[in-house]
Protein backbone atom coordinates (compact mmCIF):
# COMPACT_ATOMS: atom_id res chain seq x y z
CA UNK A 1 0.00 0.00 0.00
CA UNK A 2 2.75 2.47 0.93
CA UNK A 3 4.60 2.00 -2.35
CA UNK A 4 1.34 2.21 -4.30
CA UNK A 5 0.50 5.58 -2.73
CA UNK A 6 4.08 6.78 -3.17
CA UNK A 7 3.92 6.02 -6.89
CA UNK A 8 0.59 7.83 -7.10
CA UNK A 9 2.14 10.95 -5.56
CA UNK A 10 5.28 10.74 -7.71
CA UNK A 11 3.06 10.60 -10.81
CA UNK A 12 1.50 13.91 -9.83
CA UNK A 13 -1.80 12.66 -8.41
CA UNK A 14 -3.30 13.70 -5.07
CA UNK A 15 -4.09 11.37 -2.21
CA UNK A 16 -7.58 11.49 -0.74
CA UNK A 17 -8.34 12.01 2.93
CA UNK A 18 -9.24 8.31 3.25
CA UNK A 19 -5.97 7.21 1.64
CA UNK A 20 -3.98 9.44 3.98
CA UNK A 21 -5.76 7.94 7.00
CA UNK A 22 -4.87 4.44 5.75
CA UNK A 23 -1.25 5.51 5.36
CA UNK A 24 -1.13 6.91 8.90
CA UNK A 25 -2.39 3.57 10.21
CA UNK A 26 0.11 1.46 8.28
CA UNK A 27 2.12 -0.85 10.51
CA UNK A 28 5.42 -0.53 8.67
CA UNK A 29 6.39 2.95 9.86
CA UNK A 30 9.99 2.73 8.68
CA UNK A 31 8.77 2.08 5.14
CA UNK A 32 6.38 5.03 5.46
CA UNK A 33 9.16 7.39 6.57
CA UNK A 34 11.47 6.16 3.80
CA UNK A 35 8.77 6.64 1.17
CA UNK A 36 8.12 10.19 2.40
CA UNK A 37 11.85 10.88 2.14
CA UNK A 38 11.85 9.57 -1.45
CA UNK A 39 9.02 11.97 -2.29
CA UNK A 40 10.95 14.83 -0.71
CA UNK A 41 14.08 14.04 -2.74
CA UNK A 42 12.08 13.68 -5.97
CA UNK A 43 10.31 17.05 -5.68
CA UNK A 44 12.62 19.14 -3.46
CA UNK A 45 16.07 17.65 -3.93
CA UNK A 46 18.71 17.79 -1.20
CA UNK A 47 18.53 21.53 -0.50
CA UNK A 48 17.21 22.69 2.86
CA UNK A 49 15.61 26.15 3.03
CA UNK A 50 16.49 28.15 6.16
CA UNK A 51 14.65 31.13 7.66
CA UNK A 52 14.77 33.06 10.93
CA UNK A 53 12.51 35.42 12.88
CA UNK A 54 12.55 38.36 15.27
CA UNK A 55 9.81 38.84 17.85
CA UNK A 56 9.17 42.46 16.89
CA UNK A 57 6.24 43.14 19.22
CA UNK A 58 5.80 40.89 22.24
CA UNK A 59 2.85 40.06 24.48
CA UNK A 60 -0.32 41.95 25.45
CA UNK A 61 -2.36 40.06 22.85
CA UNK A 62 -6.16 40.23 23.04
CA UNK A 63 -6.65 36.78 21.53
CA UNK A 64 -7.25 33.62 23.60
CA UNK A 65 -5.20 31.06 21.63
CA UNK A 66 -4.74 28.28 24.20
CA UNK A 67 -1.17 27.47 23.21
CA UNK A 68 0.20 31.01 23.28
CA UNK A 69 2.27 32.60 26.04
CA UNK A 70 1.63 36.08 24.59
CA UNK A 71 -2.10 36.14 25.31
CA UNK A 72 -3.29 38.67 27.89
CA UNK A 73 -5.78 36.05 29.05
CA UNK A 74 -3.04 33.97 30.72
CA UNK A 75 -0.43 34.55 33.40
CA UNK A 76 2.91 33.76 31.78
CA UNK A 77 6.42 34.99 32.37
CA UNK A 78 7.45 36.54 29.07
CA UNK A 79 9.07 39.82 28.12
CA UNK A 80 6.51 42.33 26.86
CA UNK A 81 7.39 45.29 24.64
CA UNK A 82 5.76 47.43 21.97
CA UNK A 83 8.57 47.44 19.43
CA UNK A 84 11.90 45.75 19.04
CA UNK A 85 15.08 47.84 18.91
CA UNK A 86 16.30 48.50 15.35
CA UNK A 87 20.07 48.00 15.65
CA UNK A 88 19.92 44.58 17.32
CA UNK A 89 17.27 43.37 14.88
CA UNK A 90 19.22 44.46 11.81
CA UNK A 91 22.40 42.95 13.24
CA UNK A 92 20.67 39.62 13.85
CA UNK A 93 19.26 39.47 10.31
CA UNK A 94 22.63 40.35 8.74
CA UNK A 95 24.49 37.76 10.82
CA UNK A 96 21.97 35.08 9.88
CA UNK A 97 22.29 35.98 6.20
CA UNK A 98 26.07 35.54 6.30
CA UNK A 99 25.60 32.06 7.81
CA UNK A 100 23.31 30.86 5.02
CA UNK A 101 19.82 31.82 6.23
CA UNK A 102 17.70 32.71 3.23
CA UNK A 103 14.81 34.69 4.76
CA UNK A 104 14.07 36.79 7.83
CA UNK A 105 10.69 37.73 9.29
CA UNK A 106 9.47 40.33 11.76
CA UNK A 107 6.64 38.91 13.89
CA UNK A 108 4.14 40.96 15.89
CA UNK A 109 1.75 39.80 18.58
CA UNK A 110 -1.93 40.69 18.43
CA UNK A 111 -4.98 40.03 16.28
CA UNK A 112 -3.52 42.22 13.53
CA UNK A 113 -0.81 44.84 13.27
CA UNK A 114 -1.99 48.43 13.60
CA UNK A 115 -0.94 51.08 11.09
CA UNK A 116 1.34 52.91 13.53
CA UNK A 117 3.30 49.77 14.42
CA UNK A 118 3.56 48.92 10.73
CA UNK A 119 4.96 52.38 9.96
CA UNK A 120 7.55 51.93 12.72
CA UNK A 121 8.61 48.52 11.39
CA UNK A 122 9.15 49.65 7.81
CA UNK A 123 12.45 51.49 8.55
CA UNK A 124 13.77 48.28 10.19
CA UNK A 125 12.91 46.29 7.07
CA UNK A 126 14.56 48.91 4.86
CA UNK A 127 17.74 48.83 6.91
CA UNK A 128 17.89 45.02 6.72
CA UNK A 129 17.42 45.20 2.95
CA UNK A 130 20.08 47.90 2.55
CA UNK A 131 22.67 45.91 4.47
CA UNK A 132 22.03 42.32 3.33
CA UNK A 133 20.60 40.24 0.52
CA UNK A 134 18.31 38.24 2.82
CA UNK A 135 14.68 37.90 1.65
CA UNK A 136 12.01 39.57 3.76
CA UNK A 137 8.96 38.02 5.37
CA UNK A 138 6.27 39.27 7.75
CA UNK A 139 4.00 37.62 10.30
CA UNK A 140 1.52 40.16 11.61
CA UNK A 141 -1.75 38.39 12.20
CA UNK A 142 -4.93 39.04 10.23
CA UNK A 143 -3.32 41.80 8.18
CA UNK A 144 -5.42 43.79 5.70
CA UNK A 145 -4.88 43.72 1.96
CA UNK A 146 -3.94 47.43 2.06
CA UNK A 147 -1.27 46.77 4.71
CA UNK A 148 0.08 43.82 2.75
CA UNK A 149 0.37 45.98 -0.35
CA UNK A 150 2.28 48.58 1.66
CA UNK A 151 4.77 45.95 2.83
CA UNK A 152 5.22 44.67 -0.70
CA UNK A 153 5.66 48.02 -2.42
CA UNK A 154 7.67 49.86 0.23
CA UNK A 155 10.05 47.17 1.48
CA UNK A 156 9.71 44.28 -0.96
CA UNK A 157 8.12 41.66 1.28
CA UNK A 158 8.21 38.36 -0.63
CA UNK A 159 6.52 36.08 1.91
CA UNK A 160 3.71 36.41 4.43
CA UNK A 161 3.29 33.98 7.30
CA UNK A 162 -0.09 33.13 8.81
CA UNK A 163 -0.43 29.72 10.44
CA UNK A 164 -3.81 28.01 10.26
CA UNK A 165 -2.59 26.26 13.45
CA UNK A 166 -4.90 23.25 13.23
CA UNK A 167 -7.75 21.66 11.27
CA UNK A 168 -10.79 23.84 10.48
CA UNK A 169 -12.99 21.38 12.39
CA UNK A 170 -10.81 21.64 15.53
CA UNK A 171 -9.83 25.32 15.52
CA UNK A 172 -12.63 26.54 17.80
CA UNK A 173 -11.38 24.12 20.47
CA UNK A 174 -8.15 26.09 20.83
CA UNK A 175 -9.19 29.66 19.92
CA UNK A 176 -12.49 31.53 20.15
CA UNK A 177 -11.52 35.17 19.50
CA UNK A 178 -11.00 34.76 15.76
CA UNK A 179 -11.86 32.11 13.19
CA UNK A 180 -9.90 29.98 10.81
CA UNK A 181 -11.92 31.52 7.98
CA UNK A 182 -10.31 34.87 8.83
CA UNK A 183 -6.89 33.25 8.56
CA UNK A 184 -7.81 31.70 5.21
CA UNK A 185 -8.97 35.11 3.97
CA UNK A 186 -5.58 36.56 4.97
CA UNK A 187 -3.80 33.85 2.98
CA UNK A 188 -6.00 34.53 -0.04
CA UNK A 189 -5.24 38.26 0.20
CA UNK A 190 -1.51 37.50 0.10
CA UNK A 191 -1.98 35.25 -2.94
CA UNK A 192 -4.00 38.00 -4.61
CA UNK A 193 -0.97 40.29 -4.36
CA UNK A 194 1.44 37.56 -5.56
CA UNK A 195 3.03 37.30 -2.13
CA UNK A 196 4.23 33.80 -1.25
CA UNK A 197 2.53 32.22 1.74
CA UNK A 198 3.99 30.38 4.71
CA UNK A 199 1.31 28.59 6.75
CA UNK A 200 1.30 25.49 8.90
CA UNK A 201 0.26 24.44 12.34
CA UNK A 202 0.98 23.09 15.79
CA UNK A 203 0.68 19.42 16.63
CA UNK A 204 0.10 18.12 20.14
CA UNK A 205 -2.81 20.35 21.17
CA UNK A 206 -5.24 17.46 21.65
CA UNK A 207 -6.09 17.02 17.99
CA UNK A 208 -6.25 13.61 16.29
CA UNK A 209 -4.23 12.35 13.35
CA UNK A 210 -7.37 12.85 11.26
CA UNK A 211 -7.35 16.52 12.26
CA UNK A 212 -3.72 16.80 11.11
CA UNK A 213 -4.61 15.20 7.80
CA UNK A 214 -7.48 17.67 7.43
CA UNK A 215 -5.04 20.53 8.07
CA UNK A 216 -2.53 19.17 5.53
CA UNK A 217 -5.23 18.90 2.86
CA UNK A 218 -6.55 22.39 3.65
CA UNK A 219 -3.03 23.79 3.17
CA UNK A 220 -2.69 21.85 -0.07
CA UNK A 221 -5.97 23.26 -1.36
CA UNK A 222 -4.74 26.76 -0.49
CA UNK A 223 -1.56 26.14 -2.53
CA UNK A 224 0.73 26.85 0.42
CA UNK A 225 4.36 26.15 -0.47
CA UNK A 226 6.00 26.68 2.94
CA UNK A 227 4.48 24.67 5.77
CA UNK A 228 5.92 25.02 9.30
CA UNK A 229 5.29 22.00 11.50
CA UNK A 230 5.41 23.15 15.12
CA UNK A 231 5.42 20.72 18.04
CA UNK A 232 3.63 22.14 21.05
CA UNK A 233 6.00 23.42 23.71
CA UNK A 234 3.62 23.66 26.70
CA UNK A 235 4.02 26.99 28.48
CA UNK A 236 3.19 27.32 32.17
CA UNK A 237 0.12 29.48 32.65
CA UNK A 238 -1.56 28.58 29.37
CA UNK A 239 -4.53 26.17 29.18
CA UNK A 240 -2.29 23.64 27.40
CA UNK A 241 0.50 23.68 29.99
CA UNK A 242 -0.22 20.04 30.91
CA UNK A 243 -0.73 18.74 27.38
CA UNK A 244 0.55 15.22 26.88
CA UNK A 245 3.71 14.96 24.80
CA UNK A 246 3.47 13.24 21.45
CA UNK A 247 5.39 10.03 20.87
CA UNK A 248 8.29 9.83 18.44
CA UNK A 249 6.20 7.64 16.15
CA UNK A 250 3.29 10.09 16.09
CA UNK A 251 5.55 13.02 15.22
CA UNK A 252 7.40 11.15 12.47
CA UNK A 253 4.15 9.78 11.05
CA UNK A 254 2.67 13.28 10.96
CA UNK A 255 5.68 14.65 9.06
CA UNK A 256 5.55 11.76 6.59
CA UNK A 257 1.81 12.18 5.95
CA UNK A 258 2.25 15.92 5.41
CA UNK A 259 4.90 15.09 2.78
CA UNK A 260 2.60 12.64 0.99
CA UNK A 261 -0.15 15.26 0.92
CA UNK A 262 2.08 18.24 0.07
CA UNK A 263 4.83 16.67 -2.04
CA UNK A 264 6.24 19.89 -3.53
CA UNK A 265 5.98 22.13 -0.47
CA UNK A 266 8.79 23.03 1.90
CA UNK A 267 7.90 21.21 5.12
CA UNK A 268 9.59 23.34 7.74
CA UNK A 269 10.96 22.34 11.14
CA UNK A 270 9.67 25.05 13.48
CA UNK A 271 8.76 25.53 17.16
CA UNK A 272 9.35 22.71 19.62
CA UNK A 273 12.20 21.20 17.64
CA UNK A 274 14.55 21.02 20.61
CA UNK A 275 12.16 18.46 22.11
CA UNK A 276 13.02 16.03 19.32
CA UNK A 277 16.74 16.71 19.09
CA UNK A 278 17.45 13.07 19.93
CA UNK A 279 15.65 11.91 16.77
CA UNK A 280 16.01 15.04 14.65
CA UNK A 281 17.90 13.31 11.83
CA UNK A 282 15.18 10.68 11.58
CA UNK A 283 12.61 13.47 11.32
CA UNK A 284 14.66 15.20 8.63
CA UNK A 285 14.63 11.99 6.63
CA UNK A 286 10.86 11.60 6.97
CA UNK A 287 9.99 14.47 4.66
CA UNK A 288 11.43 17.74 6.05
CA UNK A 289 12.97 20.14 3.52
CA UNK A 290 13.20 23.44 5.43
CA UNK A 291 13.78 24.82 8.91
CA UNK A 292 13.21 27.84 11.10
CA UNK A 293 16.58 28.33 12.76
CA UNK A 294 17.65 30.48 15.70
CA UNK A 295 15.35 31.56 18.54
CA UNK A 296 11.55 31.47 18.40
CA UNK A 297 9.07 34.05 19.68
CA UNK A 298 9.20 33.55 23.44
CA UNK A 299 11.32 30.40 23.73
CA UNK A 300 14.95 29.58 23.08
CA UNK A 301 15.49 27.94 19.72
CA UNK A 302 18.48 26.37 18.03
CA UNK A 303 21.97 27.56 17.20
CA UNK A 304 22.29 28.43 13.50
CA UNK A 305 25.81 27.01 13.12
CA UNK A 306 24.85 23.80 14.93
CA UNK A 307 21.75 23.44 12.76
CA UNK A 308 23.75 23.81 9.57
CA UNK A 309 26.24 21.21 10.79
CA UNK A 310 23.42 18.78 11.64
CA UNK A 311 21.62 19.32 8.32
CA UNK A 312 24.80 18.77 6.32
CA UNK A 313 25.49 15.61 8.29
CA UNK A 314 22.03 14.35 7.26
CA UNK A 315 22.94 14.91 3.61
CA UNK A 316 21.38 18.31 2.96
CA UNK A 317 22.85 21.24 1.05
CA UNK A 318 22.32 24.66 2.66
Amino acid sequence: MINKYKQKVLSGKKLTFEEAVKLSNSENKEELYSAANDIRIFFCGQTIDLCSITNAKSGKCSQDCKWCSQSDAYETEIDEYELVEMDSTVKEAIENATKGVKRHSLVTSGRRVNDLTLENLIPIYKEIKNKSDISLCASMGLITEKQLLKLKTEVGIEHYHCNLETAPSFFSEVCTTHTIDEKIETIKNAHKLDINVCSGGIIGMGETMEHRIELAITLRDLHVQSIPINILNPVKGTPLENAKSLSEEEILTTIAIFRFLNPKANLRFAGGRLQIKHFQEKALLSGISAALTGDYLTTIGSNVEEDIKDFKKAGFVI
